[in-house]
């Protein structure tokens, strides 16, 4: 149900403005037919990912309800990876764009409609 033009237009137009809004940029992502992989970087570190995936999920469910389609959408839980290095953001982005491959939605990862990058994310050791 999210791997739709309707709502993954919803979600990126999210994500573009969740920098101003609420101090987080999405860099690279793969929206799936039902779950997302996104790699987000914090300006704040006062806001808590948790805060951020409710309202990314909150926002996304107001959508897909003004698509026709019912809850529940989202499990109540998500899984994150935290990315130690640049090397460690490449591999896991080779690995997440072969996702729509290996659910056999696409031949070529190039050929999926719904990924891409919001914001070129770097990796800085603090």
């Amino acid at each position: 149900m999210l791997a739709c033009e309707e709502i993954a237009k919803i979600l990126i137009h999210e994500w573009c403005s969740a920098r101003s809004r609420q101090g987080w940029a999405v860099g690279r992502y793969v929206i799936m037919p039902d779950h997302l992989h996104l790699f987000v970087s914090m300006d704040d570190q006062r806001i808590m990912l948790s805060a951020w995936m409710k309202s990314l999920k909150n926002m996304a469910s107001k959508a897909l309800r003004l698509n026709g389609i019912p809850p529940p959408h989202w499990q109540k839980t998500f899984f994150d990876h935290l990315v130690r290095s640049s090397e460690s953001y490449s591999e896991k982005w080779s690995y997440v764009r072969e996702n729509p491959v290996r659910a056999g939605l696409v031949s070529k990862n190039e050929d999926w409609a719904f990924m891409g990058e919001i914001f070129a994310l770097e990796y800085h050791r603090d």
